[in-house]
């Protein structure tokens, strides 16, 4: 199990797949498993989708912020306006994924990626929890590091 951090991002969707590998060598050690990766925030999440072309980022959070947008309707205000919508588009995504682990890497599919959604204006670095659970290859060997955007 391994704990990264991730920079600060701008409110928006962002494909993490290669930070997640640069941080996350020992996954080249695993014939097969699966990882869980899960936030330790209530106000960003985590989603796997197409990660080929740039359009699909944008009108992701286009979507969510039709879904929950900012506004005087919300009780809970507390640290801002964008923060209860932030909740909101949490619950809808998700905290954590599992995703297959096969030949040391992630068996996602050819345009596939991992995406943080960053939810507030001023988030502030990210911590993600990683666990990888697997059968390790047998000659002790590890796959070449290579990422899949």
């Amino acid at each position: 199990q391994k704990t990264i951090t991730l920079p600060q991002y701008p409110r928006g969707c962002h494909v993490i797949t290669r930070r997640i590998y640069e941080a996350l060598p020992e996954l080249g050690s695993f014939e097969v498993g699966l990882a869980n990766i899960f936030i330790l925030h209530t106000s960003a999440s985590l989603t796997i989708n197409e990660n080929a072309s740039p359009e699909v980022p944008l009108d992701l959070n286009d979507a969510l912020n039709r879904l929950a947008p900012e506004g005087p309707h919300y009780r809970h205000d507390d640290e801002g306006s964008d923060d209860m919508p932030a909740h909101i588009k949490s619950s809808i995504m998700g905290p954590s994924l599992t995703v297959p682990v096969a030949k040391g890497r992630f068996a996602l599919g050819t345009w596939q990626g991992i995406y943080l959604n960053e939810h507030r204006n001023m988030g502030g670095s990210r911590s993600i929890v990683i666990t990888v659970q697997g059968q390790m290859r047998a000659d002790g060997r590890k796959y070449a590091a290579a990422w899949h955007a």
